[in-house]
């Protein structure tokens, strides 16, 4: 059984190895880019949108301030943190659709069934992310308000933690799903299927996300467990054996 931390580490030797490195150079320098941009728009701006936010607690709440404000620090870092994720994804995604075929072709010995050319790939990888953050925008906002709302609030951090998990699931698994014709539906239809193997490999990429610059050469890793998670776990699911009904081709 392969678990999602050893598809990590081989996914992360897979794509420095003699073939594949050289796709690998242009997401790592996009990534460094968006990320130097928004760390130091961040560094500028953080203590400021903190200050505004604690300006904004009831005077009758004004007693648990000892809790709120770390609350609301807890909560303004996932929030950067998911807004950085969602803006390197939508950049990068094309290279990440590139590599994920690459990356099959190589560890299967097979292309991709979806054999799209580089121009086709590029367009329809950004109308894919527009997918995911239709998908993804709403459940954050609920979550945003729940930050905000006393008693609620405390369980927060545990909610962004579980919804971090699923939404890097749907980000990276998607890309060698998408390549073999899958649709965003039944993709999660596909990952609920499996949901304990879903939940760990996106939980263990919210955990690489988290490391700062060392995660611009392991994400690219990321898109190669997502390919050997793609091969165990979620190809041979055939139609009417996910839950909530049949899955359907694209």
């Amino acid at each position: 059984m392969l678990d999602a931390l050893t598809a990590l580490t081989r996914g992360t030797r897979l794509v420095y190895s003699r073939g594949l490195r050289r796709y690998v150079f242009l997401p790592i320098l996009v990534n460094l880019l968006v990320y130097g941009g928004m760390l130091g728009y961040v560094l500028g701006h953080f203590g400021g949108w903190l200050d505004h936010w604690m300006a904004m607690v009831p005077e009758w709440l004004a007693w648990l301030s000892w809790l709120i404000w770390p609350l609301f620090v807890v909560s303004l870092v996932l929030i950067v943190f998911f807004t950085f994720t969602l803006v390197t994804h939508l950049i990068a995604a094309p290279f990440y659709g590139f590599l994920a075929a690459r990356v099959e072709m190589q560890a299967t010995g097979r292309p991709p069934l979806d054999d799209r050319g580089l121009a086709r790939t590029v367009v329809d990888a950004m109308g894919r992310e527009l997918v995911k953050l239709g998908y993804i925008l709403p459940r954050m906002a609920l979550l945003f308000v729940l930050s905000w709302i006393p008693v609620l609030n405390l369980i927060a951090p545990l909610l962004w933690a579980a919804f971090s998990a699923w939404m890097m699931a749907i980000t990276y698994l998607d890309y060698p799903m998408d390549n073999n014709m899958v649709s965003f539906r039944d993709m999660r239809r596909r990952l609920k299927a499996r949901w304990w193997p879903t939940l760990t490999y996106g939980g263990w990429v919210t955990l690489i996300t988290w490391l700062p610059l060392a995660n611009l050469f392991l994400l690219p890793g990321a898109v190669a467990a997502a390919v050997l998670m793609w091969e165990r776990h979620y190809r041979d699911i055939e139609a009417g054996t996910a839950p909530g009904g049949p899955l359907q081709a694209r």
